[in-house]
């Protein structure tokens, strides 16, 4: 359950002001169809998380816990600074229309997410946790309720959303994580 609600916790807030959540309100802008657009989200969420926790379980395996411990606890750290950093919209991925809704939020949010901070935070956790479907499961969760609000209240919220006090409270997060990893936090999951 820790997992879950911690992995759950830090996509949501890391999402906030992402590519992906730009990326959600421009095919609500441009689509004016929210259903197959969440469900487009959902299931490119569920594909590339998957993904990258199950690159997170391997990491963990091959690594002893001694280096385990250290490369997380950088990791964790490493993601609280690039937090920080605003995302832009590529054009690229505003360019998919031509495959219908559900198809182009698909690609499009598969496509953003590789080596986005999300993904790289669900290997991290992955690693961290040793829980798959209770990492998969948080960062979905996590994915949907930053996006959902995007698709069905656009414009309506964004300009209401502090994005520099939720991507401060993000980037603390996962410092914390960092420090309580290196500083062997982490010992009862084995690192």
């Amino acid at each position: 359950m820790e997992a879950f609600l911690i992995s759950t916790g830090i996509v949501a807030l890391a999402e906030i002001g992402d590519k992906t959540q730009l990326l959600a309100f421009l095919l609500a802008a441009r689509f004016r169809r929210p259903l197959p657009i969440v469900a487009g989200i959902l299931v490119a969420t569920i594909a590339n998380h998957a993904f990258a926790a199950a690159v997170g379980a391997l990491v963990s395996e091959l690594l002893g816990p001694n280096v385990m411990r250290w490369v997380l606890g950088l990791s964790f750290l490493a993601m609280a600074a690039w937090i920080l950093v605003p995302d832009e919209i590529d054009e690229e991925e505003s360019k998919l229309a031509r495959y219908g809704v559900f198809l182009t939020t698909l690609i499009a949010f598969f496509l953003a997410e590789m080596g986005d901070k999300t993904q790289i935070a669900t290997v991290a956790l992955a690693a961290r946790f040793q829980s798959m479907a209770a990492v998969v499961a948080g960062t979905t969760v996590g994915m949907l309720l930053a996006n959902v609000p995007a698709v069905y209240f656009g414009e309506r919220i964004a300009g209401k959303v502090p994005l520099k006090l939720v991507h401060g409270l993000a980037a603390l997060i996962f410092a914390v994580l960092g420090v309580l990893t290196l500083l062997g936090a982490g010992a009862q999951f084995g690192f």
